[in-house]
């Protein structure tokens, strides 16, 4: 028997394979969260644990995308946080610069939170802290050209690996899952 022909009579079961891996096992795996929910359903089968199944699964997800995305910000010398600032100031545009106040708000932290933030970053050399000549006790927070070309690099690399994370769904189930997040989101953010 020719290498052709050995292809050839075996390509309808691997190809049957190939078709079962693809649709049936997904169905069927399991991830950490279901075992929990079996869990409790043998331990309290009265209780509907199905949204537990939801913000279980976005916990777990949000812990190993930090994880990801600190694999990111550490040959930097970033956290997240830091990434967080210098992201903000780099969004609002020339001339990257921005209140306390207003930070805080784009990155939806507290001002406390904040000043840690900038510290860091002001030591670094990554920020500069100006007093506001439209407001005597106010201060503005701009990028230096030190941490404009640092959150490019550090931008460039993460939307990568946020690519590389949102890889095994398909175009339309990473469409479907934004538009089904944001209206969660919605519902639940604060006005």
């Amino acid at each position: 028997m020719t290498k052709l022909d050995s292809r050839v009579r075996n390509f309808p079961a691997s190809n049957l394979a190939n078709v079962f891996l693809v649709n049936y096992i997904p169905a069927v795996a399991k991830d950490a969260i279901d075992r929990i929910l079996e869990q409790w359903k043998r331990e309290r089968p009265d209780l509907d644990v199905a949204a537990t199944g939801v913000f279980g699964r976005i916990s777990r997800i949000a812990a190993l995308v930090e994880q990801s995305m600190d694999r990111v910000f550490e040959p930097h010398a970033l956290t997240g946080a830091d990434f967080v600032v210098l992201a903000a100031l780099r969004r609002c545009g020339k001339p990257y610069r921005l209140t306390p106040t207003a930070l805080s708000r784009s990155m939806m932290v507290s001002s406390g939170g904040t000043t840690k933030r900038l510290d860091r970053l002001e030591a670094r050399g990554l920020i500069r802290r100006d007093r506001d000549p439209a407001d005597r006790r106010g201060t503005l927070v701009t990028l230096t050209d030190d941490g404009l070309a640092t959150i490019d690099i550090v931008e460039t690399k993460n939307v990568q690996n946020e690519k590389r994370l949102l890889a095994p769904l398909t175009r339309t189930q990473r469409n479907t899952l934004a538009q089904l997040l944001r209206e969660l989101l919605l519902a639940l953010e604060p006005e």
